[in-house]
């Protein structure tokens, strides 16, 4: 199936934001360039309308001017090769695909080969993500890692010493992808599931939950996250804005969740609760 490709020059604070609203409408890889991003879709799965929307959203404030193309084939291997850099998160955690060559120094040094898949560590709602996973016991606790992408948070859970994890996601993509970095790092008791967190039927219950997806998505299935938590559990959540952060906290309140704390980075918030 031949790609789209759109080369969108942009001020560099959009970046993220226009990866995450035109993952939103279909895009399924990004390439962070000097000039701003490239996005790509399958041509039979675009559609014009909403992506013009997004794009005019955003046209004048981060300066938009963008070339399109096709792409008949993709390696996108290679092409993760050319615009991916490691990331580091202090001297916990070191994020590298597997042609880059370890740091020494850094206690948790996690594989990840994205190939289309979200979730890299450079997105600031994953980074923030295994922020707050650093600050949490794992030791010996059950996980799910709810939308896992490329399977980093599940991945990280298992460095921190996770005894149970599963992970699913509704990409066949990523269910694949994930499978690979899990076996990348040495996991071979944790397999991703396909599907959403209806369907997947988890085993629960679970003492810590992740869910990196986004804000309609989380609000609506909030109370089956909640319907699997442990008494004290905590869960994490991302994939929206700062100014989202109120809907997220009320929606959780009402659950019978309490908010124990919170981080932003780049206009993007990640948040903890607690069950009580």
């Amino acid at each position: 199936m031949d790609y789209l490709e759109f080369k969108i020059n942009c001020t560099e604070e959009y970046n993220e934001i226009l990866i995450a609203e035109l993952a939103e409408v279909g895009f399924d890889s990004f390439l962070e360039t000097d000039q701003g991003i490239e996005a790509y879709i399958q041509e039979d799965l675009f559609d014009r309308a909403a992506y013009d929307e997004v794009i005019e959203k955003y046209r004048e404030a981060a300066e938009i001017i963008v070339e399109e193309g096709k792409m008949p084939k993709v390696n996108w291997n290679e092409e993760w090769e050319k615009h991916y850099d490691p990331i580091s998160i202090g001297k916990e955690v070191y994020v590298r695909a597997s042609f880059h060559a370890p740091l020494e120094g850094v206690k948790h040094d996690i594989l990840i080969n994205p190939k289309m898949s979200f979730g890299t560590g450079h997105h600031a709602t994953t980074y923030l993500m295994l922020s707050h996973q650093l600050e949490i016991p794992h030791e010996g606790k059950s996980i799910i890692d709810i939308g896992s992408g490329t399977g980093i948070l599940a991945i990280m859970a298992h460095k921190l010493g996770a005894s149970h994890i599963e992970a699913f996601d509704i990409d066949n993509w990523c269910v694949d992808n994930g499978n690979e970095n899990f076996e990348l790092n040495g996991i071979n008791d944790v397999k991703m599931g396909h599907g959403t967190i209806r369907e997947v039927n988890p085993s629960g219950p679970f003492d810590i939950v992740l869910a990196n997806i986004n804000k309609n998505v989380l609000l609506d299935e909030m109370e089956v996250y909640v319907s699997l938590m442990k008494p004290s559990a905590k869960l994490l959540l991302s994939g929206f804005y700062e100014n989202d952060v109120p809907d997220i906290q009320y929606r959780a309140e009402s659950l019978g969740l309490k908010l124990k704390g919170q981080k932003e980075k780049d206009n993007w918030a990640a948040v903890v609760f607690e069950k009580q």
